[in-house]
């Protein structure tokens, strides 16, 4: 696998992309931080980019619509072997999250990675934001 091959660790499907567009549009610069948790459950979370700062032990997984997507260095722990697919489903999203007032909310698939993408993501570690 080349580097033009790449393999992405987040990937957004067309519906997220459309979403993260007007959300960008309504509110500027936004950012994505996958909850770990607690009172959101394990979410995506999409906040303003000035309104968010990022942890010293948070790593970036990439970015979908143009958008930063970061995730805490613990969790990613679990999550390594597998690709985020961030999706829209009809519902509330997150507290805190942006597209709350939408009607709909993001939600996090996965699959897991084959042994040559596993080989590749090995040779190309993530970016660690306290680096």
């Amino acid at each position: 696998m080349t580097d033009e091959q790449a393999v992405q660790r987040v990937i957004a499907t067309e519906a997220a992309v459309a979403l993260i567009a007007k959300l960008v549009a309504e509110h500027g610069p936004v950012i994505f931080h996958q909850s770990g948790g607690c009172c959101d459950g394990s979410a995506p979370m999409c906040f303003p980019a000035n309104e968010f700062l990022v942890g010293s032990s948070d790593v970036k997984l990439g970015e979908i619509g143009g958008v930063p997507f970061y995730m805490s260095e613990s969790q990613f722990e679990y999550w390594q072997h597998t690709q985020l697919i961030i999706d829209v489903v009809p519902g509330n999203g997150g507290m805190f999250s942006l597209e709350r007032p939408t009607g709909l909310r993001f939600l996090t698939r996965s699959r897991l990675y084959d042994d040559a993408e596993n080989a590749w993501l090995e040779a190309h570690p993530v970016e660690r934001a306290g680096a």
